[in-house]
């Protein structure tokens, strides 16, 4: 993906609201602050209380290449359990 395919999606998208469902949300697109690119995302996700066993896969990031889902780089140490107030997502 380049900036420029990052650009156009983030104009065609920024705004949407035909949704298939009826709702009065709308989509915002906006960068990724301060963690910009793939290399800053892993490491950012890699450690992070999201990738402790415990956490349902759903609400775990994902890394996909050419469309498909390929494994999350392993933790390069002892990943920490949510903090408290997480127990909603963990049911």
């Amino acid at each position: 993906v380049t900036p420029e395919d990052a650009l156009r999606l983030q104009k065609h998208f920024d705004g949407f609201s035909r949704w298939s469902v009826p709702s009065h949300k709308k989509c915002t697109v906006g960068w990724s602050k301060p963690h910009q690119g793939l290399a800053a995302n892993l490491q950012r996700y890699r450690n992070s209380p999201l990738m402790h066993e415990n956490v349902p896969d759903i609400y775990r990031p994902i890394l996909l290449c050419n469309g498909v889902r390929v494994p999350f780089p392993p933790p390069t140490k002892k990943i920490k359990p949510p903090r408290q107030g997480t127990q909603r997502m963990l049911v």
